[in-house]
């Protein structure tokens, strides 16, 4: 069996988990934006390391009004209609189905619980960025989604294709736009992932081990 990859994000950059081969996401020096993330490279960075199995950890907005910050989820499908063409692939290899993998996420929920509440299943709902949500965007999605980020759907397709086990576990930092009382900010956002960072890093630092 390979090793276990993690792939951090804005939220958790930085983290110190043992065991694992562990990447920034949004990269180690200058921040690169969501929609210019290189998910290709970053995954066949950990391929090369001799990674089998990747879990994603991101920061998400919560378009429902009982999932509130500071809850885990670990979410089971995903939706990403308004993002660009992605693939590692140029034939009609390409045309494949994607999703996460269901034995690889099952183990992820089982060592996670063992020291967290996680909430299993949900749809993620991947959005372009960099910027965020409107209000009406926001009541759109939630009509088919509970959260909402722009990273980990790209990850799981590029995952797939270079055969790579795949799974997310989302922190939820804060609530969507619109679905609060108050207008959401960047400084909202970025206060609830500094809120939630010790308790991120403990849950990690605790069950990821066991899954390697």
């Amino acid at each position: 069996m390979g090793k276990v990859g993690l792939i951090l994000g804005s939220g958790a950059a930085g983290m110190d988990v043992p065991g694992v081969v562990a990447i920034n996401r949004h990269g180690d020096q200058e921040y690169v934006l969501p929609h210019l993330i290189d998910h290709g490279a970053n995954l066949r960075r950990l391929a090369d390391a001799g990674c089998d199995r990747v879990l994603g950890v991101a920061s998400v907005g919560s378009l429902r009004p009982e999932l509130v910050p500071g809850t885990l989820v670990c979410p089971d499908d995903f939706i990403a209609l308004d993002t660009g063409p992605l693939t590692t692939l140029s034939g009609r290899e390409a045309h494949r189905v994607p999703g996460f993998d269901p034995g690889w996420r099952a183990r992820v929920i089982g060592a996670l619980r063992e020291h967290a509440e996680v909430r299993d299943g949900g749809v993620y709902w991947q959005v372009a960025g960099p910027r965020l949500e409107t209000r009406a965007e926001v009541r759109f999605a939630a009509a088919h989604a509970e959260v909402v980020g722009m990273t980990v759907a790209s990850e799981c397709v590029i995952a797939g294709e270079l055969g790579l086990a795949y799974a997310a576990i989302c922190m939820v930092d804060n609530y969507a736009n619109g679905v609060a009382a108050t207008e959401l900010t960047l400084e909202e956002v970025e206060a609830g992932q500094r809120e939630h960072r010790a308790a991120l890093e403990r849950v990690l630092a605790l069950a990821v081990p066991g899954l390697v």
